[in-house]
């Protein structure tokens, strides 16, 4: 044994013991460095959102046609020498010298989503800038100007974009309309900032370490050094929700509905534009340039102390502003229409303008098709179209009741078309003339006509506060007081001597006028008691419901639930047809739905659809018409 040890046993204890300590503090350590990176791997592996990336590749679908739809146009940029255009309908590239180059339509070459912006950037992952675009519930898209990939996140919620901003990082960051803001990296997609999660995102702007954000209720957020600060009181935001933003240097503007704020190096400095509707802006020349929804383009000098109102330029453009940008030193305001320059004489002038469309609006809510093949597109907030069978030309009518319309039918025997509107019932006679208006002043329970249905005797309408039969006598109503299940009455279905009508709480079978059985879920198989759609079929019934599907109701009363039904699946009011063999049914968000009674199953189509929010749907003459809230397509019913 060593001499020291001998001499100084006391040492042995303490030389133990501190090697004891030494051990279970490298093992605590140990443990708690351990604790930490699980932790952290933990955090990271919640933030991360699965996705798929994938080169996009779609096929011509076969007789599929999409019906002429108004551009609606949300963004441009340039990118590889020409110019872009993008909205709800698809993507545009022009030559320099103005000349179409090239179009990607959605739901044909592109995914079923309307496209929301543009900008370009470097990912990570890439070796030359690519055109990213979002989309509002299909993920974001990579275009090299040859070929698209889509990135296309697993969750839902995570897919429907508002904004897109490339820094030179090479990350691409995403403003959705409930989780905040993402980040892609070109190998990850996550949660960018744990501050910056799960809101509606409106709008973003800045550079790499100094990003501001907007949102649709909690004002401008600044994300800078790794912090997030917020900027919502009304002393400094004159709104809460945010339309636009606009960077310069140190300087950032936030505009609103009721103005513009300006921002240096993170305070508030002043107020600019009072009371303008600022839905876009863009800084250059020393001047701050609104984009405005009524007033053209307004201009604000940034050098003046003390802020002035906005001036118009000496040619007001007429129009809806939606982006102002700045090409080789020039700028330029895009409209839903087109494209705008300015002169040096302050007049604007469209420099690429939308081609003449068929339709007049791309959100349907109603479809139908007369005895001269005519064809009867009703829109929520645009009155509605009468096309001609070549589905060459189109007769609009719009007015205070025919406006947002939610029902079309054809009554051949008294050569009459009676469309449902939230103003009224409004009859139009075989040359598509408007002929009479009737209200609630004229006998209906209410004058919110949800749906419609043609009888030997005149018309039954659906409202809100129950029903009216509509004939020869007169006007008389039923509602909950006579036994219907519930005053709000959705949907109607007609076959022989029974009415069916779907509620809001349930379902109620009429004969001669009277209630004979109602079904809820509390005393049947239904599993939803929102009644939203009704079709007959080979002595049966199909109900479509708001949460569970399609269900089947035979001539004796049984119903029958299908096990192949997408779960939670939404069908839209009225949105339901049925031809030859075949049940169609529009659901909100995941396509058209098509069950053979032949093969006792449903599938799902989306192929050509330019959104998988089905709104209306007829048949005719071996052809399938899908409306969506995007437009409008025909199909060809061998093709399904």
């Amino acid at each position: 044994m060593p001499q020291f040890i001998q001499r100084r046993p006391g040492h042995v204890a303490f030389a133990v013991a501190a090697c004891v300590a030494m051990v279970w503090a490298g093992s605590a350590f140990w443990r708690a460095n351990r604790a930490l990176n699980e932790s952290s791997t933990a955090v990271a592996a919640e933030s991360q959102l699965a996705f798929t990336d994938a080169r996009l590749v779609r096929p011509l679908p076969a007789g599929v046609e999409p019906l002429n739809t108004p551009n609606a146009y949300r963004d441009a940029t340039s990118y590889q020498g020409r110019l872009y255009l993008c909205g709800p309908t698809g993507l545009f590239s022009f030559n320099a010298d103005g000349s179409p180059a090239a179009s990607y339509r959605a739901g044909i070459e592109l995914p079923p989503a309307p496209l929301i912006g543009m900008a370009t950037g470097l990912a990570s992952d890439s070796t030359e800038p690519e055109l990213w675009i979002a989309t509002a519930g299909e993920g974001l898209l990579a275009f090299d100007g040859r070929a698209f990939r889509q990135i296309r996140p697993r969750d839902a919620e995570s897919r429907t974009l508002t904004s897109i901003l490339p820094l030179s990082t090479g990350q691409i960051l995403i403003g959705t309309e409930k989780k905040g803001v993402l980040v892609f990296d070109g190998e990850s997609l996550t949660q960018f900032h744990p501050a910056l999660a799960n809101f509606h995102v409106t709008a973003l702007s800045g550079r790499d370490a100094d990003v501001w954000i907007g949102s649709l209720d909690r004002g401008a957020l600044h994300w800078h050094a790794g912090q997030v600060d917020k900027f919502a009181d009304a002393a400094v935001l004159p709104d809460p929700q945010v339309l636009s933003l606009a960077t310069s240097g140190d300087s950032a503007y936030v505009g609103t509905a009721l103005g513009v704020s300006e921002f240096k190096n993170n305070r508030f400095e002043r107020a600019l534009a009072k009371g303008v509707f600022a839905r876009t802006l863009l800084v250059h020349k020393n001047l701050l340039s609104v984009g405005t929804l009524e007033q053209g383009v307004l201009e604000i000098p940034l050098e003046a102390k003390r802020p002035r109102p906005g001036s118009a330029y000496a040619d007001p453009l007429q129009a809806e502003i939606t982006r102002l940008l700045q090409f080789d030193d020039k700028v330029y305001a895009l409209a839903e229409d087109g494209l705008y320059s300015i002169n040096d004489r302050g007049a604007w002038k469209p420099v690429l303008h939308r081609p003449g469309a068929v339709l007049s609006d791309r959100n349907i809510s109603a479809l139908s098709l007369d005895r001269a093949g005519r064809l009867w597109v009703g829109y929520f907030d645009r009155g509605l179209d009468v096309l001609e069978s070549n589905l060459q030309k189109a007769t609009h009518s719009e007015d205070e009741h025919v406006f947002c319309v939610n029902r079309i039918v054809q009554d051949d025997a008294r050569s009459l078309t009676a469309v449902g509107t939230a103003n009224g019932l409004v009859l139009f006679d075989a040359a598509a003339n408007k002929k009479q208006v009737i209200l609630r002043a004229d006998g209906l329970i209410a004058n919110h006509v949800t749906d419609i249905v043609v009888n030997a005797d005149g018309l039954t309408v659906a409202t809100p506060a129950g029903l009216t039969f509509v004939d020869r006598a007169g006007t008389r109503s039923l509602y909950a007081f006579h036994g219907l299940v519930n005053n709000h009455a959705y949907a109607l279905g007609q076959s022989r001597n029974q009415l069916l009508v779907g509620t809001l709480g349930g379902l109620s079978i009429l004969e001669a006028g009277v209630v004979k059985a109602s079904f809820t879920t509390s005393n049947s198989a239904l599993k939803q008691n929102w009644i939203t759609a009704i079709v007959p079929s080979a002595g049966g019934w199909f109900v479509g419901t708001y949460g569970a599907g399609v269900v089947g109701m035979d001539a004796t009363g049984a119903w029958q639930n299908f096990s192949d039904m997408p779960k939670q699946t939404e069908i839209n009011p009225n949105a339901m047809a049925t031809a030859n063999d075949r049940v169609f049914a529009g659901t909100l968000g995941k396509g058209l739905l098509i069950y053979r009674p032949s093969q006792g199953r449903w599938t799902t189509y989306t192929t050509g659809l330019p959104s998988l929010n089905v709104t209306a749907l007829a048949s005719a003459g071996g052809f399938l018409y899908v409306g969506t809230d995007n437009g409008l397509v025909r199909i060809s019913e061998a093709n399904l």
